[in-house]
């Protein structure tokens, strides 16, 4: 534990460092804007800031794209609550008890109990990440090239599983994610594979490009087909913030830590992120919480649980992806993206290797959560100004961002083309309700699952069976296998109890009629 304080100690030392302070609050600034408006997502933003980490260091580059996680996490609840419109998918819950609490004249005090939750959510949540990480770190030194399949292999299993939807339409992502993952030379036996003769597709497919394209180009298409047309947006209150009392904040002390559980449980399974956690929080709110009966109603409670998981489930999303290089997320996924481009990969190894980047991304999580609730404080009636933008002025800077990223990659006219046609297919995904986040961990975790299946089938003889033989890899495997099914299971439960529920009505209209046409 001491060699962790230490750790740490060096990293808060990095953090106060002024370059490294300048990217923290550029990180916090951007994640706010990106939150506050709607329909530019928080993934979206961090991945049309990766491409401007090129010629960073690492440190600053990982403290940017981390602050702009924590934060993006936060700001979307001012417009949940001022506006009835949410900022990203997980401040729908928000809106349930937010939003009323602001109908009655009570904003200010909605905003308060939104930034106390994200402060709460936050800090508990960097304290496990901390508490947590070497120990699961010194579990995964032990791993052999199957069980970092089998890991892989349950992370994207998970990513589909939970994505919503159709599953025939996330594998269909996913698939289409591993054949450009396998694009290029194939690093264990040479052969080009799907080149076509083009040069610039040996070197295979950047995932920048295709991250920027679905995430960034294709939200800014399906604009283009509405006509950039978005209602203005009346606030029901002021913008500004008022804190509640300590005695009321002790009444909710249970919501405060059964939230932030939550939210780093959730965090750690792959692909789950900050939305699942707010919706299971608010969910676990309704079912044990003291005052669930009150629910919808404005109560503190309902705007405590959702904001907590998910500001919290930052630092859950975190752990499996600096123990093991398995994103928890999708934002994780671009973070991942930044070590990658810097020339780390996350894992075990890197506690070992570079313990002073790790450990300054965990700093970053506390000085960046207490800066983004000091921010959020003073400056929240500012940073809202950005609605008054013209949505045709927002989109055509996300264009210019996406454009320049893009180039920036492997300064190659022929990426930009590719950026195109992955803004195409990301708008196509949209329009036809295809989740794209399985596209892009394909193309991430794609290569780094081809690598360990050749070289486990190259270590044991071509023996498949070995990912379940071994124990850890056989239980990791047998969860895999078991998040793939039980969406299937569950649909068929949720079919066959539609079906008795039409058959028990038909049975109970059944006499009613047989009386009116004997009348």
């Amino acid at each position: 534990m001491d060699n962790v304080l230490q750790h740490l100690a060096v990293g808060f030392v990095h953090v106060f460092e002024p370059w490294n302070l300048v990217a923290l609050f550029v990180g916090l600034v951007m994640g706010l804007l990106v939150a506050v408006l709607p329909g530019l997502t928080l993934v979206m933003g961090v991945v049309l800031a990766l491409p401007f980490t090129y010629s960073m260091d690492v440190i600053p580059a990982i403290i940017l794209l981390t602050a702009m996680y924590v934060s993006g996490t936060y700001a979307g609840a001012w417009t949940s609550i001022l506006f009835r419109v949410p900022g990203e998918p997980m401040d729908v819950p928000l809106l349930w008890d937010g939003y009323t609490m602001a109908r009655k004249g009570q904003a200010a005090l909605a905003l308060g109990w939104t930034l106390t939750a994200a402060l709460v959510g936050g800090l508990v949540a960097a304290t496990f990440t901390v508490a947590a990480a070497q120990p699961i770190a010194r579990i995964a030194l032990t791993f052999s090239t199957p069980e970092y399949f089998a890991i892989l292999f349950f992370g994207l299993a998970s990513v589909v599983s939970l994505g919503g939807g159709s599953l025939t339409n996330a594998f269909i992502s996913l698939f289409i994610g591993l054949l450009i993952a396998s694009v290029g030379i194939d690093d264990t036996y040479g052969s080009e594979r799907f080149t076509f003769g083009v040069d610039i597709l040996r070197d295979g497919i950047d995932y920048l490009v295709v991250m920027v394209g679905a995430y960034g180009l294709g939200e800014v298409f399906a604009r283009m087909e509405t006509g950039f047309k978005s209602a203005p947006l009346q606030a029901v209150g002021s913008v500004k913030t008022r804190l509640p009392r300590l005695r009321d904040m002790w009444r909710a002390k249970i919501t405060y830590l059964r939230g932030s559980l939550t939210g780093i449980v959730v965090g750690l399974v792959p692909g789950a992120g900050a939305t699942i956690a707010s919706f299971v929080s608010y969910g676990a709110e309704m079912q044990y919480g003291k005052k669930k009966d009150q629910l919808g109603t404005g109560i503190p409670e309902g705007i405590v649980a959702p904001q907590t998981a998910a500001t919290s489930s930052v630092g859950g999303a975190l752990i499996p992806l600096v123990t093991m290089g398995i994103p928890g997320s999708g934002a994780t996924a671009i973070i991942l993206g930044a070590f990658l481009l810097h020339g780390l990969q996350p894992g075990p190894q890197v506690f070992a290797n570079s313990p002073n980047i790790v450990y300054a991304m965990f700093a970053s999580l506390f000085v960046g959560i207490v800066g983004m609730c000091l921010i959020g404080y003073f400056a929240a009636k500012a940073l809202v100004k950005v609605l008054d933008f013209p949505e045709a002025v927002v989109s055509a800077y996300v264009v210019m961002c996406c454009f320049l990223g893009a180039f920036a990659a492997r300064n190659n006219v022929t990426d930009l083309w590719l950026l195109a046609g992955f803004g195409i297919l990301g708008y196509l995904f949209e329009r036809f309700r295809f989740p794209i986040t399985p596209l892009v961990l394909g193309v991430i975790l794609g290569p780094l699952a081809e690598t360990n299946f050749m070289t486990t089938m190259v270590s044991y003889n071509n023996d498949w069976t070995v990912f379940f033989t071994r124990p850890i890899s056989g239980t990791i495997m047998a969860l895999a296998i078991l998040a793939l099914v039980f969406p299937l299971i569950r649909t068929q439960l949720r079919k066959r109890k539609l079906t008795r529920a039409a058959e028990a009505g038909m049975m109970a209209r059944g006499p009613g009629r047989t009386k009116e046409i004997g009348s």
